[in-house]
């Protein structure tokens, strides 16, 4: 072959291996990046599988709920950051070592934990205001296992009825009082839950869903009483999921007038537009046919001392604590006195809930779990699920004037027969379910019961769509430059 006929290959032979060469590794290597993230994405699905799928129900009313996009720093990310701390007074309760230890281990193939979505303290301190997790718990759930739910998630704001802000508030909150205390109602930069707070709020109002609406259709969870302190005035058109309204009447310490703007304005917090959620409680369920027979005529674990309208605890206390068949005992159901509450409450006809700093407490549904008939000495109480549930079938409501004569509550108690007792007791054990927010997934993350906590919750949101939208069409009509106050009957 000549030199000029060489000259017409396109290329030489060791030039075409090279070439295929090249084109065989290009294609193993997008062969295993494909399998590497199918295989990725499944055992992520895998982590995610329950036992049977809850298909919706078309005929049944829902709720449309679209979930805010906020970073997982705002949620997830603040339990990671509660889990990475060591033995502590407030935040590394013993209640939660065992808990540590499997998150610790939970890289390994045989941990039920799933490090994408922690588990919720069992710290009682902080397990009471759980119902922010719970809550997007079920909004997080994938859509083909959300068949019980009362809420339907939408990925496009404009089909949604609301808009469910996921931030652990409370959360937030308890994390800088147990890191330092000191700097929680300042301002400053080292205030990480104020520094959160102020993120969300300019997050969430600047957003085009909160400009639209003016934040009424959004939703927060705020449990604890100091939840969003220093920004409650900037999202009070939203409907607020709190314990009570307890902790938005109150005047800070130095302030020696009405007009102080550290005071939270009535105006803020309606039974109109907000709802009413249950603590989360901290002992375990007692079922009717598990029942015994009940010695005590009335129990109360607690802090003798309380301020505000709890004053009324430390009188009750005094008239009560040397009266027969009754207990009175000083402290809280964490690690070491969970086991006396959980005696206590099962063993006695009746549990004492007097206000505290705020008008309820998680002693309530602990009684109501414990089927331990509560009474209710708290003028001012507001409660979970009201319209849906009769507080007078299960519990004794008494007047704060009437609990503070001498012998009145004894002689009224003993006087209660055993057969009222008794439906007391039997209703409570059919509502029971209702006070309950566990799905009992790990992480939070799995099918909701229906009859549970969380549904009713969306339930009374749902209750509230008309108000909303009444609300936000009342906006759109006023004049530029006319500021119209939020108009509601507060309790």
């Amino acid at each position: 072959m000549s030199p000029k006929n060489n000259t017409r290959l396109p290329c030489s032979i060791p030039s075409l291996f090279l070439s295929f060469a090249l084109f065989c590794i290009l294609s193993l290597s997008l062969f295993f990046l494909f399998y590497l993230t199918q295989n990725q994405q499944q055992q992520s699905s895998s982590s995610l599988s329950f036992s049977n799928k809850i298909p919706p129900n078309p005929n049944k009313p829902f709720i449309k709920v679209y979930l805010a996009d906020l970073p997982r720093s705002f949620n997830y990310g603040l339990l990671d950051k509660y889990w990475s701390f060591t033995a502590d007074s407030r935040l590394g309760s013993d209640a939660d070592n065992d808990l540590r230890s499997d998150l610790s281990s939970s890289s390994s193939s045989s941990s039920k934990l799933n490090p994408k979505f922690p588990p919720y303290p069992e710290n009682p301190l902080i397990k009471q205001y759980s119902a922010e997790y719970w809550i997007l718990g079920d909004l997080m759930t994938p859509e083909e296992w959300r068949g019980n739910s009362f809420a339907k998630r939408v990925y496009n704001v404009d089909e949604a009825d609301v808009v469910f802000v996921p931030f652990f508030a409370t959360l937030s909150a308890e994390l800088q009082l147990g890191l330092e205390k000191g700097l929680f109602r300042k301002k400053v930069s080292g205030n990480e839950d104020y520094q959160r707070q102020k993120e969300v709020v300019d997050l969430i109002r600047g957003s085009d869903a909160w400009k639209r609406s003016g934040g009424r259709d959004h939703v927060f969870v705020l449990t604890d009483p100091v939840a969003m302190w220093h920004f409650k005035a900037e999202i009070a058109p939203a409907v607020l999921l709190v314990v009570d309204f307890g902790g938005w009447y109150r005047l800070d310490s130095k302030a020696s007038d009405g007009n102080s703007s550290e005071m939270i304005q009535h105006t803020q917090v309606s039974l109109l537009k907000d709802v009413i959620v249950p603590y989360t409680h901290l002992l375990p369920r007692l079922h009717l046919s598990e029942n015994r027979d009940r010695r005590t005529l009335l129990y109360f674990k607690g802090a003798k001392h309380r301020h505000r309208g709890g004053l009324v605890r430390e009188k009750l206390w005094d008239l009560l604590v040397n009266e027969p068949d009754i207990v009175m005992e000083e402290g809280f159901p964490n690690a070491t006195g969970r086991e006396y509450s959980i005696k206590g409450m099962r063993s006695s006809e009746f549990c004492l809930h007097p206000a505290g700093d705020t008008p309820t407490s998680c002693r309530l549904f602990d009684a109501v779990l414990s089927l331990c008939i509560p009474v209710i000495v708290s003028d001012n109480i507001e409660l979970p699920f009201e319209g849906m549930v009769d507080y007078s079938d299960f519990s004794v409501f008494v007047s704060v004037s009437n609990a503070l004569q001498p012998n009145w509550l004894v002689q009224y108690l003993t006087n209660i027969s055993k057969q009222q007792r008794d439906t007391y007791r039997h209703n409570m054990a059919h509502l029971q379910p209702i006070f309950e927010y566990d799905s009992g997934h790990p992480g939070g993350i799995g099918p909701i019961p229906p009859d549970g906590a969380v549904n009713h919750i969306w339930k009374k949101v749902y209750q509230k769509l008309p108000l909303i939208k009444e609300a936000i069409i009342r906006e759109k009509r006023k004049p530029q430059g006319v500021s119209v106050p939020l108009r509601c009957h507060c309790t």
